[in-house]
């Protein structure tokens, strides 16, 4: 039960039970009125009869040793004391008064009917006047929860947002009660936050930028010894320190929300066997030793369940696919699949499943859950999960029942309908023809294969991630 009902059935109780004591109370004072007016009238008119009936003067209006006479007056009486008695019994109430007088008892008797239906009256109108003020207070109530509910929903969907990295998002403020002093607190702490992720992305990005220059000089250098063992693992070393500062560079990249798609119309299924084409042309991880493509092919295999034409930037869809694919490769186990359902993109793989917090709060920058050999920066899912945001996608991770580790990149927003059949042939041979240029990389970013492979060697011994598309 939200807040909001609460607070409403709050509001509404108070108000119901609040109208129920003020109608019980209304009810008894009337009671009491009406019987004390009724005693002092039908009491004066016995007195009168009494003093009447000692002057020897008999109007016949006294009753005379009743018989019916009730039994608590009677006893009264006898005692010497006059009294009025209600008889609320039988079919019909009446109201007797009784004294004695030279040793008979003398009384008077009245129907008490009409004092019964004015409290019924009284009754139904305080029934209705409850319902009314019940209603009233759960629509006032209502109103109060609405309020106060869509200034708490505005601070937990701003709070959402900063969560998910929109560091630009603030509460309006306004009021002075305890929900402003909230609103001034979440926005302080968004303030706090906000400089410090900055500033440790400031200081990320500087480094990386300061090394460039110096790591390009290594690379160059290392192509330079002459040619043996310690010569490659020099140049692996080189290697792995471009890919991972380039790596840095992108996130850095990512983090400032400056990157544009560059959309375009593919068949998302050819898009994907593609990438898993170019990551055997390109040695990817896990398959050292293998024959290039048909290597990757038996380690990676492609399913396209249902084919959909999607309107996306291909380049930032294969570097998603590229370091979902090594991670599964570096870091799962076989049997590593890609499955294609219209506009759904899922990586599956057989080993132990991800890590609990990435389950929890996703992919961090220098954060991972180790793997099976305890190495890897987080970088990879990382970038892949700022490349999806770019995209305007959803990338999301799970560990299914039946064991493994499932990523699902969700782009049924791009997703196309009502195009054309020969249209999407025409996208998919124009994709395939651009998946056999011996020019592109895993990431199709231009660069010679020979270079392209290089790099991966190193990064194969290094965290496992291979060379992709950086737009």
């Amino acid at each position: 039960m939200g807040l909001r009902a609460k607070i409403g059935i709050a509001i509404a109780a108070t108000a119901a039970v609040v109208a129920v004591l003020i109608g019980v109370l209304v009810h008894n004072r009337t009671v009491d009125a009406q019987f004390d007016l009724a005693a002092e009238s039908i009491d004066g008119r016995l007195q009168s009869l009494v003093q009447d009936r000692a002057a020897g003067v008999d109007s016949g209006r006294a009753i005379v040793n009743p018989p019916d006479l009730p039994a608590p007056l009677k006893a009264a009486v006898q005692h010497g004391k006059r009294g009025v008695y209600l008889e609320p019994d039988g079919p019909k109430p009446h109201l007797w008064a009784a004294t004695e007088l030279d040793g008979d008892i003398i009384a008077l008797k009245r129907p008490y009917l009409r004092e019964q239906e004015t409290l019924r009256s009284l009754d139904r109108v305080l029934w209705m006047a409850g319902i009314a003020g019940t209603a009233l207070g759960c629509v006032v109530g209502l109103l109060v929860a609405h309020r106060l509910g869509r200034r708490l929903t505005a601070s937990a969907g701003t709070a959402q947002r900063i969560a998910e990295g929109d560091l630009t998002a603030r509460l309006p403020l306004g009021g002075k009660d305890e929900i402003a002093q909230l609103t001034t607190a979440v926005n302080t702490m968004a303030d706090a936050l906000a400089a410090r992720l900055q500033a440790e992305r400031d200081v990320t990005a500087n480094i990386a930028h300061e090394l460039r220059t110096p790591v390009a000089g290594l690379v160059a250098a290392a192509g330079l010894l002459p040619p043996s063992r310690p010569t490659e693992l020099v140049q692996d070393r080189a290697q792995h320190v471009r890919g991972l500062m380039e790596d840095v560079l992108e996130v850095a990249r990512l983090d400032a929300r400056t990157e544009k798609a560059d959309t375009e119309l593919r068949a998302l299924g050819e898009l994907a066997r593609r990438t898993v084409r170019a990551m055997g042309a390109g040695a990817a991880p896990g398959l050292a030793g293998g024959d290039g493509d048909g290597a990757a092919r038996r380690a990676v295999d492609v399913s396209v369940l249902s084919d959909g034409l999607v309107e996306t930037d291909p380049r930032r869809v294969e570097r998603i696919l590229v370091n979902l694919i090594s991670n599964a490769l570096r870091h799962g186990a076989a049997p590593v699949t890609v499955e294609v359902e219209r506009g759904v993109l899922r990586v599956r793989d057989g080993g132990p499943g991800f890590p609990e917090a990435l389950l929890a709060h996703g992919p961090q920058r220098f954060r991972t859950g180790g793997g099976s050999d305890g190495h890897g920066l987080g970088l990879g899912l990382t970038i892949a999960s700022g490349q999806a945001r770019v995209l305007g996608a959803r990338l999301t991770f799970a560990n299914p029942e039946s064991g493994g580790a499932e990523a699902t990149l969700d782009l049924s927003g791009a997703l196309r309908v009502g195009v054309e059949s020969g249209q999407a042939e025409a996208e998919a041979g124009r994709t395939g023809m651009e998946a056999g240029r011996t020019e592109e990389t895993a990431g199709g970013d231009g660069t010679d294969r020979d270079q392209g492979q290089d790099r991966d060697r190193g990064q194969n011994q290094g965290h496992g991630r291979t060379p992709s598309d950086r737009p």
